[in-house]
Order: C-alpha cells, then structure tokens, then sequence
C-alpha cells in the first residue's frame, strides 16, 4: 500500500481493514481483473480504490500532472456517483488526485472545462458518460483502470448497452473491476466478455446477509399499512430513517402525511432535479429532517451516517430489491432495524422474498399506540436531562419553579411539554378485525307489498333507505326485496313488524302516496336474475329480453316475434347503398350536368336521365344489347366512362338532361 493513501486511512481513522477491503488487496490481485461480490455498506468504494491504486500510481507515490483521465468509475445513480467522488477525493488527496464528475441534472458545459483542464480519475453515470463519449468532451486513450460499482443495479435500470459502449471505448489491457451485491446470470455473461481472466471475489459476511440489520415484519390490517408507519417510527425514533415506496405518487401521499403529522420529513424520487436532492439528503445529514420518503431508484446508494431505521411501505418487487433497500442500514459495524409493513394478501409474498433473499424475519404485529406510549416514557427517564447538573444560569428559574408550583405540577408540565414534542401514536385496528363475517340466517319474517314497481323506476337503492326511513329500521331488518312492473315486495324481520306498523301508522302510507299491504305469505314472484350479456341458446328468447319474468303475475315471458324475410331465389349478400342524386354531398354543390354524369357512370335511372338518348350499339354488342360471341364484351364489362372532359361533352350532357337531344350544342356568341 502506498504510504499517501496510508496516511489518508489513518486520518480517517482506519485502524483495520472491511473483510472486502482486505480481500481485494491481496498482493497476488493486484492489477488484476475481479468480479466482486460484498453486501451493501461494507466498504466496496474504499476497497475499489485501494484496488486500482497500484495501476494508477505505479512505482510513485504522487499523481503527475492531469490530462487524459486514469481512471474511470461508473455508479447508477447521481447520488453513489458523488458520494464516490467524496470517499475517492479523500483517500486520494495525499497522492494529489484531481477528480471529475459527469452526472445527469449537472450542466454539461461545467463538466465538458473540468475534463479540459485535466483529471486522474472521472466518476460518471451511464448515460452522461456516453454523451461525452459521443460529444468527444472525454479522452479515454489513457485509461487504466474501470470499476463497474453496482453493476446489476446499472442492469436492472436497463444501462447494458451504455456500458458496453463505455467498455469498447476504453483500451483493451486495462484493470476491469465489477463490484455487486449480488451476481446474477447477466452480470456473469457482462463478466465473460470483458474481463479478462477475472478473480471471483465474495466476502464472508455475504454468506449471512446483513447480519448486523433486525428484520421484523409486522402484519396490519387492510388500508392500516399508512397509519402503521407512523407508529414504526414513534416506536424507533430513529435520528435517520427511510420509508421506500414503489411509485412517486405513493411517496407524495405519504410525504405529506406524515408532514402533517409533525414529522421532519423530506421526498426523494426521480422527478426532482439535482439540486433539490441535494438539499434533501444534506437536511438529513444536518439534522433538520429525520424521515425520508423515497422510490427505489432515487435512494439508490444513499449513505447517512445515523440511518437505523429501514421501512419498506410498500413489498418489493424482488429479493435484490429488499437487499439494497435493508443495505441502507446497518453499515461499517452499525446496527439497524428493517421493518416490512405486510397486509394479510401479500403474506405469502412477503415470505417468499424473504426466503429467496435467505433472511429470517420476526413476524408480529405493528408497535400499538399503548407500546408507542411505553417506550417514550423509557426514553424520556433515560435521557440525559435528569442527570445534567443545574448551570449558574438556570438557577433562577428553577429556584422559582419550585416554590411556586409542586412537584405534580411541574412533572405534569414537563411531560406535555415532551409529549407536545413528539406526535401521538395512532389507534390499529386488529389484523382479523377485517375479515368479513358469514351474514347470519334472516329467521323468521313477513312480506310487505308496495304500491310502486319497475314502469316507476323503482330499485332496491331507491326503497331500502324509503323503507328505512318511514319503518325505523336499519338494513339488517330488512331481507329480500322483489320488483315487478308495478308492485314491490319487500322482506322484515318478524321481530321488528310491530314497531314498523306503529312507525307507518294505520293508514299504511308511505311518502304519502305509496300503499303498504301486509301478505299473508311469500309473493309468488321470481327472484330477478342480472341479464347478462351475449347470445342466447338457440331456439330460445335472448337473456336480455326475459325482463318480464319478474312481473306480477309470475308467468312466462311472451316468445320474441320473429320479422318475416322475404323468399329470394338469390343468395342473400352484402347490398350496395342505394345513392340518392338529390342529397347534397358534404361541400360539393351538385348541377344538372353533375346529375347526369352520375346517371351515365355509376348507372343509376332517374326521371330525368331516362329522358336522354339511348346509347348506340357498340361492335362487341348486337341490337339486343347482349354481346357478341367472341367481342370485347364477352371478356367483361366495359369500364366505366369518366367524366366529360371538354366543353362541347358537358354542352351535350346538359342538352341531353333538359330534353334538346345530345346533339343539341349552343352556339357561341361573337362578341
């Protein structure tokens, strides 16, 4: 190891080594090619540029002067892009490394004079670095070294094309590294083609995921899932924590909920622009926010110092994806919590994630309002206040505190001044509380008729609250109800018939012009069954026409009258639309001469045309019109004539139609 990146460890406080760390700077792979594979938040970026070192310095201990660039680092996000630049710029700083930056959401202009002037080491995102490629602002004929940092995430996000096209740019004897949570079958295939002879690099940890992260998925009820968030961050309190969510619009629903809620809280997704996604991750290193709402792509290599607490809102879409997600926590020795808020119909989903991501889960319940209670009265005796001595300054105040009020009432005021601090935890219901009951058998019951029917547009939403209303009752009082065209039935409770009849009053009157009759047993009148859609059997009236079965006689429906078709010897086909000459088309102002061109090609008769003068014989055809043996015409019909084209043919066709002869030709007048 150099002695400047030495000494840059050793300021950062780097007594040992990350178990990917050491792996990847054993003497015998150095310079080589490796495909590593390490959980998230193991140290891969300063393992990576311990790798690459001794191809970028050599036998010196410095950088020379800066030009073409040395190496080349290509992360997925903007965020990983600039937070390797960081964790580069400092192990490199002693060894005087100039670095550069093309990221998407940055001005291109600003980038394309940092190149000009010179740089070792150029960290990128897939497409901003082929835009340079292409632009020719990137001179990559000196590079020695490439690192591919999360490659099957740059896979997944659908980069393939844009990374081969960055390798084929690069010369062919560099350093190729491949740094990845996981190794999948494409990663493997991208591995094949353009490393060479790589050395397949997995660190121990890898073979227990995440061991330093607690999973826990916690079971609620159906639509509890956004109000059990609130309570998973009470419980915790974490100093920083994240919620993923699937889609954008999820993280501004919940974003602004929890805002609400008094929450410090802050949205990452791909719709922001770069300066606004800076602002949010720097309020959580600074502590002005404490949550942050997040999509998968956007918090894509986030790395927060004090991030404890991972909520998944929302199932991921596969075991990798839960893997980045928890790696967000639980880094460089810290411990984290990684809670899935699971309803009951994505059970089966969620223990299949886990399990193809071999994690082992706690299963249980959301933290309840009572359990939210609990754990901030153990905050509030464990925290520091008690024990801190009484400075000069606060002496007064509390000298007059204690001889004005008594100690209830100062421990009163002083627990709703931390509870005013932190939001109330909300009310779950049980997970089972949801689950539909079987509707209990209606018992005994007596029918009502009513004097309005389907020809009054009557309807079961219509008369269940009428009913309702005029009776006192609730809808559990009231079992089947049957429409016929003019009359209505309607089931009650046995039970609950005299109060009805005490409500209705003797007149048996509802709304004041709608009869009620008491029967003496069930009407015989048919259930009415939803028509539905399609052909009926053949032979039998369509679904669609048997509406009278619910009449109020009960009986069968008449059978559909079928229209008489007229007897043809023709095969029945498809009809030409007849063309009327007197109705105007759209735009076109039709004359006389017009009228009797169409007449002429399209071969329809009118009164008016049939004024005209028969056509001659042609040579094909004889007097009788037939055709001849061997003419033109026995080939087929002659196509149809144009339009007149000269004025002496439109003269002759409006002689023709006004009954002059299609001879007829007016004259021209001299003028």
């Amino acid at each position: 190891m150099k002695q400047t990146i030495a000494d840059a460890l050793a300021r950062k406080g780097y007594d040992t080594l990350t178990q990917v760390q050491q792996a990847v700077t054993q003497p015998e792979l150095e310079g080589r090619d490796m495909l590593v594979s390490a959980q998230t938040g193991s140290g891969k970026t300063v393992g990576f540029g311990l790798a690459i070192a001794s191809r970028l310095l050599a036998d010196e201990e410095t950088f020379g002067a800066s030009g073409a660039p040395l190496a080349l680092v290509v992360a997925p996000t903007r965020e990983l892009a600039l937070q390797v630049k960081r964790e580069l710029g400092w192990l490199y700083s002693d060894a005087g490394a100039f670095l550069a930056s093309c990221v998407g959401g940055m001005d291109m202009r600003d980038e394309r004079r940092a190149l000009a002037r010179g740089a070792h080491i150029v960290v990128a995102t897939p497409g901003r670095l082929r835009d340079h490629i292409m632009r020719g602002s990137i001179d990559l004929t000196a590079i020695r070294a490439v690192v591919l940092d999360e490659a099957d995430e740059m896979l997944d996000l659908g980069f393939r094309e844009d990374l081969e096209f960055i390798l084929d740019e690069t010369p062919a004897e560099r350093q190729t590294l491949l740094f990845s949570a996981t190794v999948p079958r494409a990663i493997a295939n991208l591995a094949t083609r353009y490393q060479r002879d790589a050395e397949r690099v997995s660190t121990v940890s890898e073979q227990t995921q995440h061991a330093d992260i607690e999973y826990r998925a916690m079971m609620v009820a159906p639509r509890d899932g956004e109000t059990a968030i609130i309570n998973v961050l009470r419980y915790y309190e974490a100093p920083n924590a994240i919620v993923f969510c699937n889609t954008r619009a999820m993280v501004s629903r919940l974003t602004t909920r929890l805002s609400n809620r008094g929450f410090s809280v802050v949205a990452l997704s791909g719709e922001l622009t770069q300066s606004e996604r800076s602002n949010a991750l720097q309020s959580m290193r600074d502590g002005r926010a404490r949550v942050c709402v997040a999509t998968d792509v956007a918090a894509r290599g986030i790395d927060l110092p004090n991030l404890d607490l991972v909520v998944h809102a929302e199932l991921p879409n596969s075991h990798e994806t839960l893997l980045h997600r928890s790696g967000r926590t639980g880094r460089a020795g810290r411990k984290g919590v990684s809670a899935l808020v699971v309803e009951p119909s994505s059970r089966k989903k969620a223990e299949r994630i886990l399990k193809f991501a071999k994690l082992t889960a706690d299963w249980g319940a959301a933290p309840s309002a009572d359990e939210v209670n609990e754990r901030d009265q153990a905050r509030m005796f464990a925290s520091d206040d008690w024990q801190a001595e009484i400075t000069e300054s606060e002496q007064a105040a509390v000298q007059h505190l204690v001889e004005e009020f008594t100690p209830e009432q100062i421990a009163a005021a002083y627990l709703r001044q931390y509870k005013l601090r932190h939001s109330a935890p909300e009310e779950l219901a049980p997970v089972n509380a949801e689950r539909p009951k079987p509707r209990a058998a209606f018992g005994p019951s007596v029918w009502f008729s009513l004097s309005e029917g389907r020809n009054q547009n009557a309807s079961p939403r219509h008369l269940l609250p009428m009913i309702c209303k005029a009776g006192n009752l609730t809808k559990d009082d009231i079992g089947a109800i049957r429409i016929a065209d003019d009359v209505s039935y309607v089931e009650i409770r046995e039970s609950s018939v005299s109060g009805f009849l005490v409500a209705v009053g003797a007149e048996m009157m509802i709304e004041g012009s709608k009869e009620l009759v008491q029967l003496d047993g069930a009407p015989d009148v048919p259930a009415f069954e939803r028509p539905k859609a399609g052909r009926g059997p053949k032979g039998k009236p369509h679904p669609r026409k048997a509406r009278t079965l619910r009449s109020d006689h009960g009986g069968a429906p008449e059978p559909r009258k079928e229209k008489p078709q007229p007897e043809t010897s023709k095969p029945m086909g498809k009809r030409a639309k007849p063309t009327r000459l007197d109705e105007p088309t759209s735009g076109v102002r039709r004359t006389p001469s017009a009228t009797a061109r169409e007449d002429k090609t399209e071969g329809a008769f009118s009164a008016k045309s049939a004024k005209a003068k028969p056509r001659k014989p042609s040579p094909a055809t004889g007097k009788d019109g037939k055709p001849k043996p061997g003419g033109k015409a026995a080939k087929g019909p002659p196509p149809p004539k144009g339009k007149p084209s000269s004025k002496k043919n439109r003269a002759r066709a409006a002689a023709a139609k006004s009954g002059r002869g299609g001879d007829a030709v007016p004259k021209r007048r001299k003028t």
